[in-house]
């Protein structure tokens, strides 16, 4: 064998391998690596030591496949005269008065060959926290869940839902 060979066949795995880094740093999804948010929104207030229920702000989580974020008014129906010296609340305030909707980023996402449904899995019993996590005690909210295939499967025999590919691939 050449002197030359095992050097060579190093070089072509390593830069394999920074090539597939590359490329996974690429397509992740945008959500797993920047969890900020426009507005610093306390879960730990609201959840938390409020106890408003998930589906007061994300009040689509009943009705179809998207939890929903809440319109600006919601907000403001509240904080129009609470806590309104914040500077959080100045920013949601400013919002309101220019007629724009604030742009979450999104946490939590499934690809986009995946049918997942909100509504059926809140009605068949399933808390928030299940798939989100204890998001009344994150300071910030982030993913503590795969929300890969071998997860929901998972889900799905230990509560006996189905197995049938239809189901979630549409």
């Amino acid at each position: 064998m050449p002197k030359w060979l095992p050097h060579t066949l190093l070089c072509v795995y390593f830069g394999g391998f920074l090539l597939l880094l590359g490329a996974v740093a690429l397509f992740w999804p945008a959500s797993d690596r920047d969890n900020s948010q426009p507005i610093a929104f306390p879960h730990t207030v609201h959840a938390g030591r409020l106890g408003l229920d998930c589906n007061f702000c994300h009040e689509s989580v009943t009705k179809g496949p998207q939890a929903g974020m809440p319109a600006v008014a919601k907000c403001v129906s509240c904080h129009q005269s609470i806590a309104t010296e914040r500077p959080e609340i100045q920013k949601l305030l400013s919002y309101q008065q220019k007629g724009e909707p604030i742009r979450w980023r999104r946490i939590h996402q499934v690809p986009e060959f995946i049918y997942f449904s909100h509504k059926r899995h809140i009605s068949s019993g399933l808390d928030c926290n299940a798939c989100h996590g204890a998001i009344a005690e994150m300071e910030e909210v982030r993913r503590v869940r795969s929300l890969q295939m071998g997860w929901c499967l998972s889900c799905h025999r230990s509560r006996g839902a189905s197995f049938d590919c239809a189901t979630c691939h549409k």
